[in-house]
């Protein structure tokens, strides 16, 4: 569906094509990213490493400052440490804040490719995080939390154009296309043949499974969560904070995902969010580790040695 409507000729894009495109992308790019990071951090853990999450539900974010703080965390935390630290962070003063900021993001995007529009992505989301800083985050503060969410999915989706598009100007058509009323057309023949019943559930749970649904649920519903680790304080960033689910669930899950890619269907991601959510692998070595070895209370409270950004994954 994104590569379709990227690929659009600019007399053939319509505004519903440019919509669902970028909604496609938005949530491919979250699945992708944050379901191999996780097996990467399951495969670690095999080895007897233990790394924290790189991805805290960005999508819930209440500001751009918020998605920063959920999306790509590995990243964000070593730009931190490395960059805007030494470089003064904002104990500077106002300008030397804003100067950092730009330097960090600037290197952020051409972090992710030597090309304008990836630099570009980058001190777009630079620019949002400084007005938040200035001004723009006192009035999110006060708004109601629909509309925060809002202006962050329609802040980085906006962002993702630049980030997909071949280049600036293939950009900047696609976004007018997005925002110019006099555009708005619904999606052409090509998206409506793309949308089958498997590509419209795919769009449904990838929608709902982006937020923390499962988590509130499986809290509702009291299954207990694996004990906390004591490598990793900060609660939202630990890998063995998961619940335990029972393991012919996982194993029936794992099974399944296994036959999707096998049968070579395009949209299994869905389903591997769920089991990245469960981190199948730690749930299943985590559960019987924490049966030989009695947590502490520092496992309880939270404090324990470590950085909470240490490792990458």
């Amino acid at each position: 569906m994104a590569d379709h409507a990227v690929g659009l000729p600019a007399a053939e894009l319509s505004g519903g094509d440019a919509w669902a495109g970028i909604v496609a992308y938005s949530l491919q790019i979250y699945f992708d990213f944050c379901g191999y990071s996780n097996m990467a951090i399951g495969l670690a853990f095999m080895l007897g490493f233990t790394f924290p999450r790189n991805f805290d539900y960005p999508y819930a974010a209440l500001s751009v400052t918020d998605f920063w703080r959920r999306w790509h965390m590995s990243l964000s935390f070593w730009f931190r440490d490395y960059v805007y630290i030494p470089l003064g962070g904002n104990k500077c003063g106002r300008l030397a804040t804003v100067r950092n900021l730009l330097v960090v993001f600037f290197l952020t995007g051409l972090w992710h490719g030597a090309a304008w529009n990836f630099i570009v992505w980058g001190l777009f989301h630079g620019l949002f995080l400084l007005l938040e800083r200035l001004w723009l985050g006192e009035r999110l503060a006060r708004s109601p939390m629909l509309m925060r969410v809002g202006y962050t999915l329609l802040t980085v989706m906006s962002g993702w154009v630049f980030f997909r598009a071949v280049d600036l100007a293939h950009a900047l058509r696609y976004l007018a296309e997005m925002f110019d009323p006099s555009r708005w057309k619904m999606p052409g023949t090509g998206t409506w043949v793309l949308m089958s019943p498997e590509v419209l559930a795919a769009f449904g749970f990838g929608i709902l499974l982006a937020w923390p649904s499962l988590p509130w649920l499986f809290d509702r519903l009291g299954v207990q969560r694996i004990n906390r680790s004591l490598r990793i304080p900060e609660q939202r960033l630990d890998t063995y904070y998961v619940h335990r689910l029972p393991v012919p669930l996982l194993l029936a899950g794992f099974a399944l995902a296994c036959a999707l890619l096998a049968g070579n269907d395009p949209q299994p991601l869905p389903l591997l969010s769920v089991l990245s959510y469960g981190e199948c692998i730690q749930a299943l070595v985590g559960a019987n580790c924490r049966r030989r070895r009695p947590a502490s209370p520092a496992a309880h409270s939270g404090s324990g040695p470590g950085p909470a950004g240490a490792g990458t994954c």
